[in-house]
This record gives C-alpha cells, sequence and structure tokens, in this order.
C-alpha cells in the first residue's frame, strides 16, 4: 500500500474542496460567529489553511509546544489573503510528503503545552488527525455560511445548494 499516496491524494481532494468554500467567504464578515463561545470566521478560516501546512511540520519535527510560541498564527484581513495562505499552506504540505519516505511516517509525533504532553500519534496518525481537523472544521464554516444565507458548494457529493456531483 502506498500510504504516501494516499494522504496527497486526500490533501488533494480537501484542498480542492477547501478552495470551493474559500471562494465564498463573505466581505465584512470577518468578525462574524453565530455564538459567543463561536471562533469568529475569519480565524477559524485561518485555522483551516494552516492545517494544510501540518504534514511540513510533523515530519519535520518530534514535536509542537503551544507555550513555546512554536504556532503563531497570522492575521489575514480578506478572502484574497486567506486563498493565499491555503494555496502556500497546501504547497508546503504537498511537498513535505513529496519528499517523505515510507518510513517517515511511522516516528511518533506529539502536541504538548508547557513540557506536558497533550496528545501523541504516530507521524502517519498526526497527518491523518490533520486531515479529520480540515473536514471538521470546514464543516464548522458551512454552518456558518448557511446562517448567514451563503451557499454551500458540495464536499463529498451535492449540496442543497450545488447539486452537481
Amino acid at each position: 500500500m502506498d500510504t504516501l499516496k494516499q494522504l496527497k491524494d486526500e490533501l488533494t481532494h480537501e484542498y480542492q474542496t477547501t478552495k470551493k468554500f474559500f471562494s465564498q467567504f463573505p466581505e465584512a464578515k470577518n468578525d462574524y460567529a453565530p455564538h459567543e463561545k463561536s471562533m469568529k470566521m475569519m480565524p477559524l478560516s485561518r485555522h483551516i489553511a494552516e492545517v494544510f501546512g501540518w504534514p511540513e511540520v510533523i515530519l519535520n519535527t518530534s514535536d509542537l509546544d503551544f507555550a513555546a510560541g512554536d504556532n503563531k498564527p497570522e492575521p489575514i484581513e480578506d478572502k484574497a489573503a486567506l486563498e493565499a495562505k491555503l494555496d502556500a499552506e497546501y504547497q508546503k504540505g504537498i511537498a513535505a510528503l513529496d519528499k517523505a519516505a515510507e518510513s517517515d511516517l511511522e516516528p511518533n509525533w506529539s502536541i504538548s503545552m508547557n513540557g506536558q504532553k497533550l496528545a501523541e500519534w504516530s507521524k502517519y496518525g498526526a497527518i491523518r488527525h490533520g486531515l479529520n481537523q480540515i473536514t471538521h472544521h470546514r464543516a464548522q464554516l458551512g454552518t456558518y455560511y448557511r446562517q448567514l444565507e451563503i451557499p454551500l458548494p458540495g464536499s463529498y457529493g451535492p449540496s442543497a445548494d450545488d447539486q452537481r456531483f
């Protein structure tokens, strides 16, 4: 089984779907959130874009400590910058997977806070977790769009707004 090819194919599919979602991103709604406990729309969307670059981080490090400041999101102000961020992160993720060997997926990788391990996976598992994060957060973004009457593109088939398959 060619695990790296499968990861690249899935990352590419998620990228194409996310591009459709980001093409619908509304101007002047960066700070929209459906609830006070919800993340605002632009930070949520920026996070989705950033996850596409996670394979590079995961394959080139053994851990990520949030307290160490290893993960500092850059501000994004508009749709064009969001789309550019998605493109750049996707390119980083795909390039890292292109350079990797199957054996690079085996070592463990973890996230921590102040040295306290929060979660640990194989590097393959961490990349899979990232792909799941993309799906999860894009679905969240879809609920924001629905509440704002923004048509939803299909993800894995048609949506109520996009009947193409």
